[in-house]
Formats: structure tokens, C-alpha cells, sequence
């Protein structure tokens, strides 16, 4: 285990700002690097730099805090392919883990214990073109897909997928989110109201706490 090492952007301890665990203490484990440049990305900062961290560190650093939960984000974790050991690690160590992915890379190989947080890139993103829908027969009851909604083109967008992919039957939860500072909260969650669509509206807890800084 002690020659496995990822690069780590912050290993931090805060309430969970999105997901259905929002408001919960949580360990966050940023990974650094992504392949995908989405325009209204808040963690450019864990595109490159970090430290390169053995899977022992990491794990005695997240023990540290005596977590109930533990987030994997990035960045895009599944990036760096030692991701999945590690979340298996986390597992195994009795956390419930939750994994915060674009959706673009494989998931066919994260442990089935992992809470997978999914996004689909909306046309508002740019990289709609990155999603890999192969990825939908691999999400569990357990999972959730996330939207983040920039304009009504990708509300429209996002209901249509919904139902397209039948994703109220096959995840626990989806949700939709304004993209910060493109689309009024109050707009998403009128558009919401007037479809009576079975998602759930979440706003950034963290931005609104402590206005997006890195570490909370």
C-alpha cells in the first residue's frame, strides 16, 4: 500500500455542500488534474500543482479528522488511475465515501460500496460531448446524477434526459443547479416548481457559508 500515490490538491474537513449528504461533516479528499475544461468550473485550482500523497498518508490524514463521511472530488478523480484503490481503501476502513465525477471517464471498475455522485454536462457546460453514457447502466439506486443548469437551453436539455434516460428510476436522486452567476437560483427553482419535476433543487451550501473558499 505505502508505494501507491496519488497527487493531492487538499485533503480538508467541512460540511458537505451538495448531494444528498448536504450539511453533513465530511473529509474531502481532492485529487489533482482533469481532462475537462467546464465553464463554470470553481476548482481550476486542482488542475495542477498538489502533493504526491502514498494511499497510507492519505488514509492516516482523513483518519485524523474521525469522519463519518468522506468525499473523493477533484478535479477529476477517476483522472489518476490509483483513484479506485483508494476509494476501495476508504471502504474498507468503514467510512460512508461518496465519489464526485464528470461522468466522463469509466466507473465500471469503483467499488460497489462507493456513493457515486455523477454529473452530465449540459450544452451551458462546453463539454457536453465528453459525456459517456455508457456509464448510466453502472449507476446504483444508491448513486445520484447532478445537472448544473446555465440557461434555459439546459433546463430543457436536462428534463429531456431525464426522462430520455429513465434517471428517476434508476438513481437515488437527481439534481439540478444553477450554475453560479449565470442563472437566478429563484429562475431554476420556479422552472422546477412550474414542471413539477421529481428532481431536487440544491444550492452550494459552501458558497453560501464561506463564499467558495478553497478549503471549506
Amino acid at each position: 500500500m505505502t508505494d501507491t500515490t496519488l497527487k493531492i490538491t487538499e485533503i480538508f474537513y467541512s460540511l458537505q455542500g451538495e448531494s444528498s449528504t448536504v450539511g453533513l461533516p465530511t473529509v474531502f479528499v481532492r485529487l489533482t488534474g482533469c481532462p475537462l475544461r467546464c465553464g463554470y468550473c470553481d476548482s481550476e485550482y486542482a488542475f495542477y500543482g498538489g502533493e504526491r500523497m502514498t494511499l497510507e498518508s492519505i488514509l492516516e490524514k482523513v483518519a485524523s479528522y474521525r469522519p463519518r463521511y468522506v468525499c473523493v472530488t477533484g478535479g477529476e478523480p477517476l483522472a489518476q488511475r490509483d483513484c479506485i484503490q483508494l476509494l476501495t481503501k476508504l471502504c474498507d476502513a468503514g467510512y460512508q465515501v461518496s465519489l464526485e465525477t464528470s461522468g466522463a471517464l469509466p466507473l465500471d471498475d469503483v467499488d460497489p460500496r462507493v456513493i457515486k455522485v455523477m454529473d452530465l454536462k449540459t450544452p451551458g457546460s462546453g463539454e457536453v460531448n465528453r459525456n459517456r453514457w455508457e456509464n448510466l447502466p453502472q449507476l446504483q439506486v444508491q448513486d445520484q446524477v447532478k445537472f448544473v443548469i446555465c440557461s434555459r437551453e439546459d433546463y430543457e436539455w436536462a428534463r429531456f434526459k431525464v426522462d430520455e434516460h429513465r434517471l428517476r428510476e434508476r438513481v437515488g436522486e437527481v439534481l439540478f443547479s444553477p450554475s453560479f452567476g449565470q442563472i437566478e437560483p429563484v429562475q431554476l427553482a420556479e422552472w422546477i416548481l412550474a414542471d413539477n419535476l421529481p428532481v431536487r433543487f440544491q444550492l452550494q451550501l459552501h458558497k453560501l457559508l464561506w463564499n467558495d473558499t478553497p478549503g471549506h
